[in-house]
């Protein structure tokens, strides 16, 4: 059994053992075997169908069938090839031409699983020799057998076995495909989750290099006025202890700061580091740096505090943010900006930020510029690691805010809420914050896929009988309407009439082509050749005979054939 089908099996067995005595192991258990049984019934309902509406092989033969049929659907799951064997063998008992329409449903069926259910294909395909190999014998030791009876046999074991086989082993081959391909993009899905994880401490050990130096100078601060307290005149000694302390405390808690900082930066020595960032850069000044550049980038700041939109030049800066807030604006900017300028060379970035009463709001935008060509500025060499959206997820996560990032209509947009007084990060899955990755999209389209092609299985072979059936009868009642000799041509034809101006007026096809008719009276004495001809579209008797010798029309009859009453 495939890994695939093993590990399904065995989470259905733990669900059902995880909801009660009533759906325990035993019955997760008991329901596969129980669809087994009634699917081996049902196969061998199928198989033992001719044998009680066909009769062409004798019924001695066809009374130990029914057991044996059912016997082979039983083996059909373990031993495969021993179930195939079972119908070829009650054929070749049969018929050496190994052809009965009682046992060749079977023979297909049997042989279809064999392909699917069998891993090695050597045995299957010795037994098919082996099998040609014995109606051979048969067709030259059995009395009234010959070679074409051999041929017959062959053209069955291509056609009832060896095809059905072919499609069995596609079938098996198509859905282990199918399954490694589930399993490399479920693999794929776990790979981008441990490089979202890493992305994330990366991000975190920046957020802990910011607070450490911000509360650093905070507490330095602390400790500066706390020693100047110490040594100013006019200050008893309890108060001159009581700074002392102080200054002891904040030097103690910045050296604790330091030591778990580092803990925080060595846990993430592995992962790869970006270049030091200029942390006291604001986004107005990143957004001159980068028009200076010669980016076409604009800023329009809105809301509490902040000027009216006007030149980047002549803007006032808005009013102190937190510090953490601010860094995680500018990391949003610089990141947008970045992207921007990397993947839609020579568009146009509009970034604004609207302060309000409780949260920052920052949003970036490009668009394509309308007097630069597509292809007047190709994209910058080289792709990035893919995970700085990622980054800003996190740090905008851990400040309590939203983030996103998605395709605009003519170009992409960055948005981000930023509270101003942050709060505990919200807790959501690891889906919803990366986003749906693509393996995991296409995982879901190929088990969308999966899905139908099951019934293509189903409905392509029928459709493709269906229509050779069409094709067959209708060439069969084309023939028949053109191998009708009317009764006005056959009484102009007349006796010793030269064989070459008889030929044009008789029809294009002869009732039958290859063989003579079954039935029919001897040819008359000293003919060449007799030609049979309908009287009728569908009518098989009587039948139009003209007979030739030395190249004229030696006679003419209407012969009517002698049924079969078997």
């Amino acid at each position: 059994m495939n890994s695939p089908v093993r590990a399904r099996r065995t989470d259905r067995i733990r669900k059902a053992a995880r909801k009660g005595p009533g759906t325990g192991p035993r019955a997760a258990l008991r329901r596969p075997r129980a669809r087994a049984v009634l699917n081996d019934a049902a196969l061998w309902l199928l198989m033992a169908w001719p044998l009680a509406t066909v009769h062409d092989v004798p019924l001695l033969l066809r009374v130990p069938a029914a057991p044996l049929l059912a016997l082979a659907a039983a083996l059909s799951r373990r031993a495969p090839l021993a179930a195939a064997a079972v119908p070829a063998l009650l054929s070749l008992a049969a018929t050496p031409e190994l052809f009965t329409s009682t046992f060749c449903p079977a023979l297909v069926a049997l042989s279809f699983l064999l392909g699917r259910r069998a891993e090695d294909v050597r045995p299957s395909i010795a037994a098919a020799v082996l099998l040609c190999a014995a109606g051979l014998v048969s067709a030259l030791t059995l009395p009234g057998a010959d070679l074409w009876d051999w041929f017959t046999l062959l053209t069955t074991v291509v056609f009832a076995a060896v095809l059905p086989w072919l499609l069995g082993r596609f079938r098996r081959q198509q859905y282990e495909l199918q399954s490694a391909g589930w399993e490399l993009a479920a693999r794929m899905e776990r790979e981008h989750r441990l490089v979202a994880e890493r992305t994330r401490l990366r991000e975190r050990s920046r957020i802990a290099g910011d607070m450490h130096d911000s509360l650093g100078h905070d507490l330095s601060l602390i400790a500066v006025r706390a020693a100047g307290l110490q040594v100013s005149r006019g200050v008893d000694e309890e108060a001159r202890a009581s700074a002392a302390e102080l200054r002891q405390a904040a030097a103690d808690a910045t050296e604790r700061l330091h030591r778990i900082i580092g803990l925080l930066r060595q846990d993430t020595t592995g992962l790869p580091q970006e270049a030091p960032e200029n942390t006291s850069e604001t986004v107005p000044e990143l957004v001159g740096r980068t028009a200076a550049s010669g980016v076409d980038i604009v800023l329009h700041q809105h809301g509490t505090a902040a000027a009216p939109d006007g030149p980047l030049a002549a803007q006032a800066p808005p009013d102190p943010l937190p510090a953490m807030v601010d860094r995680a604006a500018h990391r949003v900017v610089q990141e947008a900006v970045t992207n921007a300028t990397k993947h839609a060379p020579g568009s146009r970035i509009a970034v604004e930020l609207r302060r309000e009463e409780d949260c920052l709001s920052v949003r970036v935008r490009d668009s394509a510029a309308a007097n630069v060509p597509p292809d007047a500025l190709p994209p910058v060499p080289g792709s990035g690691s893919g995970t700085g959206l990622i980054s800003l997820d996190e740090r905008v996560r851990q400040l309590g805010g939203t983030f996103r990032a998605r395709p605009a209509r003519d170009g992409f947009e960055v948005t981000a809420r930023l509270p101003l007084t942050p709060g505990p990060p919200p807790r959501t899955s690891s889906d919803a914050l990366t986003g749906t990755s693509r393996s995991q999209e296409e995982l879901a389209q190929a088990r969308r896929r999966a899905h139908p092609g099951a019934g293509h299985t189903l409905w392509i072979p029928a459709a493709a009988t269906a229509a050779l059936a069409v094709l067959m009868y209708g060439f069969q009642i084309y023939t028949s309407h053109a191998s009708v000799l009317s009764r006005g041509t056959y009484d102009e034809l007349r006796v010793g009439t030269p064989e070459r101006a008889v030929v044009p007026s008789l029809p294009g096809y002869q009732y039958d082509e290859e063989t003579r008719p079954s039935g029919v009276p001897p040819d008359p004495a000293g003919s060449d050749a007799c030609r049979f001809y309908r009287t009728a579209t569908f009518a098989d008797s009587p039948l139009y005979r003209l007979c030739f010798r030395d190249g004229r029309l030696s006679a003419k009859d209407r012969v009517t054939r002698a049924r079969d009453d078997r």
